[in-house]
């Protein structure tokens, strides 16, 4: 299945020779001679990088048809997530490489939609913000009240975020998923 490079859209999945990728942006450029030409930035489904690639107007691009499937989270298995799909009930197996860097925010039960590509999970849609609990951080010393002062805190995934003060071990918080950042107490 292919699609005109007239047709592209934010978000379209394309299967091209640099591998599965993704729309950012794109232009429709006509200069005053020549051909008009569609500038695209596109991101690469499975490592993240950017790539700034030209095509010709109406150039056909094969298209790639993305499943996104809502599933639980169950457990670790070795190195391997175990997710459980919300209607078929069916177990998956997905190596650490394909779910990257949503483990920090993933536990136990949660519910993410995972993108499939030909049968294979090539990633994990987390929601832009999730809530962890604090397992371990230095307590706020008394009269230590410095304006967006910072100390780090463990969450209960792993990960370690910078928080203020006044945030202590056993506080729910919420963190951007984006970005890794503390955004407030839950």
């Amino acid at each position: 299945m292919s699609v005109s490079t007239n047709d592209l859209k934010n978000g379209m999945a394309l299967d091209l020779p640099e591998g599965l990728m993704t729309v950012v942006e794109f232009q429709h450029v006509k200069p005053g001679k020549g051909g008009a030409f569609v500038r695209t930035k596109l991101k690469n489904f499975r490592t993240g990088a950017v790539l700034d690639k030209t095509f010709r107007a109406d150039e056909k691009v094969p298209l790639a048809v993305i499943d996104k499937r809502e599933m639980q989270f169950l457990y670790r298995e070795g190195d391997d997530y175990v997710f459980m799909d919300n209607e078929t009930y069916e177990q998956l197996h997905v190596a650490r490489a394909s779910v990257g860097d949503a483990v920090n925010y993933l536990k136990e039960g949660d519910t993410a939609v995972l993108p499939v590509y030909k049968g294979e999970v090539i990633g994990v849609d987390l929601p832009a913000a999730v809530e962890l609990t604090v397992t371990e951080t230095e307590p706020g010393i008394q009269g230590d009240r410095v304006s967006g002062a910072r100390k780090p805190a463990t969450l209960e995934t792993g990960l370690v975020v910078q928080v203020p003060l006044f945030v202590d071990t056993g506080d729910r918080i919420k963190v951007d998923t984006r970005t890794g950042e503390y955004l407030s107490r839950a």
